[in-house]
């Protein structure tokens, strides 16, 4: 396998989850690969779309974004309307321009707390990008420079607090581990738990050529 088609056909074959769209989180910590991994899956989807949840949080509320995701995403999707939030923009400190997200046959949601339990219900199924805390977030820190250092110390200690309240990993039904080519799709707790599907027992994934 040269890409990630078959975990896309099986993610297409599920039943929906919100309204008409089936509904793929993709959870980790913050340095974890997330957003690589996701823009992958989404190629792999024809393009389809991907909330970022760093569109979601602000500043002042890393975590609290779950009433307005609610209103304003979930809740046109699961009418099979096209939704419309208003990004956050990290640098002015404001929200932007309001985007549109179609309710496609498959839609992704990527972020820190992709996974959370106020969530689950909506999802079809919740993958785990499976790096341990520490070496994510030392991988971030590196890419984002020291100049956000002050930002990572106050979000990796929300990012703990959030995750020991409400953990994502202990429910993914696979878990994605980045190797130094391509990807290792393992079995998720939830489905070794007994959870009555699959995405895949353990198959290797390179990347796209």
């Amino acid at each position: 396998m040269n890409d990630l088609s078959l975990l896309a056909a099986r993610l297409r074959a599920l039943a929906p989850s919100c309204g008409p769209v089936r509904l793929i989180a993709v959870d980790g910590h913050a340095g974890s690969g997330k957003s690589t991994f996701t823009s992958r899956l989404a190629a792999a989807l024809d393009d389809a779309p991907v909330l970022h949840l760093d569109d979601m949080a602000t500043h002042e509320s890393f975590f609290t974004w779950v009433d307005r995701l609610r209103e304003q995403v979930l809740g046109p999707l699961e009418r099979g309307e096209c939704a419309r939030y208003a990004p956050y923009d990290w640098t002015a400190r404001t929200f932007g321009t309001p985007r549109s997200l179609e309710p496609a046959p498959v839609v992704l949601i990527e972020g820190v707390g992709a996974g959370r339990r106020a969530l689950r219900p909506w999802l079809a199924r919740l993958l785990w990008m499976d790096l341990a805390a520490a070496e994510s977030w030392e991988r971030g820190r590196r890419r984002d420079g020291p100049a956000l250092s002050e930002f990572w110390d106050g979000w990796t200690a929300a990012e703990e607090r959030h995750f020991s309240a409400d953990p994502s990993r202990p429910h993914a039904d696979a878990l994605i581990r980045q190797l130094s080519v391509g990807y290792e799709l393992l079995e998720g707790p939830r489905t070794a738990a007994g959870a009555n599907h699959s995405v895949t027992d353990r198959e290797y994934v390179a990347p796209p050529s």
